[in-house]
């Protein structure tokens, strides 16, 4: 699915709440062979027998290679980092109090909204848009359009590590009907609360963080800042190899409460082999379609996942012009944030593209789904 833009939809302001506290891989590393050496002695009659594997520790080293990641930042440290624990300890908050992911959710779009010279009362639609949803029902998205003092509507998606660019999709879309002129899609998310810590080959994928941009419609450019919405599009592919089972009717079935499917699970070397290449179609034919080259492209705004998944697609559609500078990499001192990654680098990494320059934004993950955003830079004006 592709949309075109036949109105004028620009990106006049995005916005990023980084949490205070964060881990180095060698801090984590440290927490995780401290609870490897625990569970090995505490098993290890079993282990001697065979009737059990000996867990392996892992390393910085290997975690470096690996991902690319050093470090990530997460809302709540110690209870990651307690062996007994290793999850983020929250205190239980009050149905009147905002919620993690409204808070979050709220710093981002207040920043977002003040970028782009805009109140409250300019937005009429507010997505949330996130692979790590905190409840069911009420949903965050009218909670965050309440806390902000917003008119319209609002509803929350899911789309796994492309829930932003389906978001951005979705409020282009809005813009274009007429169903609102100023959108924010806010991708909030708290990946570190779905993550086994206790598993070695992903336990230092994912970092928290919370992101928001506001689109709207205007026949002129809202301020020399902003984007252009050139087109956008989305593609899925049905895969069981990025999976998290957890849900209100595990319920239903008390003896798979606990399970590891319950967290994050995936098979990395399947997901790679099958998603890269996913991905590289999906951007060729979306510059196709808008008759233009990868060269055209000053940059993209990739996905942050993994350093050496992103390297490849970018040596695939540029090749040797695949330089740091045309693809930022901000995942090694976020990690992991599911579908803030791509809005991260754009956010950090697009002051300065020139008048008239384009570029990309790609998310990618679960589902399989994947989603582009092509835009320009704001022509100068006189």
């Amino acid at each position: 699915m592709s949309v075109t833009a036949q109105t004028n939809v620009w990106i006049s302001g995005t916005g990023l709440f980084t949490p205070s506290e964060s881990i180095t891989n060698e801090e984590l590393v440290d927490s995780f062979n401290e609870y490897v050496r625990r569970h090995n002695e505490t098993h290890a009659e079993a282990i001697a027998e065979g009737s059990t594997e000996a867990l392996t520790e892992s390393s910085p080293e290997f975690i470096l290679k690996a991902s690319g990641i050093q470090r990530r930042h997460v809302v709540e440290r110690e209870g990651i980092l307690d062996p007994d624990f290793m999850t983020p300890r929250l205190e239980a908050r009050s149905d009147e109090d905002p919620s993690v992911l409204c808070e979050m959710g709220l710093a981002a779009a207040e920043e977002a909204l003040e970028q782009a010279g805009k109140s409250a009362r300019d937005v009429d639609c507010v997505i949330v848009a996130c692979s790590n949803l905190e409840r069911p029902y009420p949903a965050i998205s009218v909670e965050i359009q309440s806390r902000l003092g917003a008119p319209g509507f609002a509803y929350d998606m899911n789309v796994a590590c492309s829930s932003a660019t389906f978001g951005l999709q979705a409020g282009v879309s809005a813009l274009q009907s007429g169903a609102a002129s100023g959108v924010l899609v806010v991708s909030p998310e708290v990946c570190t609360g779905h993550l086994n810590f206790r598993d070695r080959d992903s336990h230092f994928i994912f970092g928290d963080a919370a992101t928001a941009v506001f689109v709207e419609r205007s026949d002129e450019p809202p301020h020399p800042g902003s984007y252009l919405v050139l087109g956008t599009r989305l593609v899925t592919q049905f895969s069981n190899n990025i999976r998290n089972n957890f849900g209100f009717l595990n319920r239903a079935t008390p003896e798979t409460v606990g399970s590891r499917d319950k967290l994050f699970v995936q098979e990395g070397r399947k997901v790679f082999k099958e998603v890269v290449p996913l991905v590289v179609q999906l951007i060729s034919e979306h510059l196709d379609e808008l008759e233009l080259a990868p060269e055209d492209l000053k940059r993209l705004w990739l996905h942050q996942a993994n350093s050496n998944m992103n390297e490849l697609i970018a040596r695939r559609l540029l090749g040797d012009a695949a330089t740091p500078d045309r693809v930022p990499t901000i995942l090694d001192t976020y990690a992991n944030t599911s579908s803030a990654g791509s809005v991260i680098a754009f956010h950090l990494h697009r002051d300065d593209i020139a008048p008239g320059e384009r570029g990309i934004l790609c998310s990618f993950g679960a589902g399989y789904s994947a989603g582009s955003v092509v835009v320009q830079r704001a022509a100068e004006t006189d």
